[in-house]
């Protein structure tokens, strides 16, 4: 899929984000903070970026949490992933909480996630009166085994 343009803002003094590699999905965003943030065993808290997105029609951004920041520092985000709307054109927050037993301090300009933008396709739905059968049918929730 060809590249898209995505008009930016950008109030946070920091790089933008940017792909580390040539086959990167998703894009480091930062911090933006006027002073250290501490993060306490299970405390939550709302980051801000400093970035503000024009997404065009039927695209979204996602944010995820970054692999590295969780399995070293037990720091992810809630409401994972976070989806921004081709229409919301306020900041970008990233809700991050720490998962470990020690606190954890966010600097000014750390990475703390990563975004993805995808395309996004709208259902108009069709009522019916049944659905068609397949071999799995209702079955979930590890059914298939172990």
């Amino acid at each position: 899929m060809p590249p898209i343009n995505i008009k930016i803002k950008n109030e946070s003094g920091h790089p933008l984000p940017a792909y580390a590699t040539a086959d990167a999905a998703g894009m480091d965003i930062m911090a933006n903070l006027p002073t250290p943030l501490v993060l306490q065993p299970m405390q939550r808290s709302l980051i801000p970026t400093g970035l503000f997105i024009e997404l065009p029609q039927n695209f979204e951004a996602q944010i995820r949490p970054r692999s590295g920041l969780a399995i070293k520092n037990g720091i992810t985000c809630l409401n994972t992933p976070g989806t921004i709307d081709a229409d919301y054109r306020g900041e970008i927050k990233v809700i991050l909480i720490n998962l470990s037993n020690e606190p954890h301090t966010i600097q000014n300009g750390d990475r703390i996630a990563q975004m993805i933008v995808a395309p996004v396709t709208q259902a108009v739905w069709q009522e019916v009166t049944s659905i068609s059968a397949t071999q799995r049918n209702a079955g979930g929730f590890g059914h298939t085994g172990k």
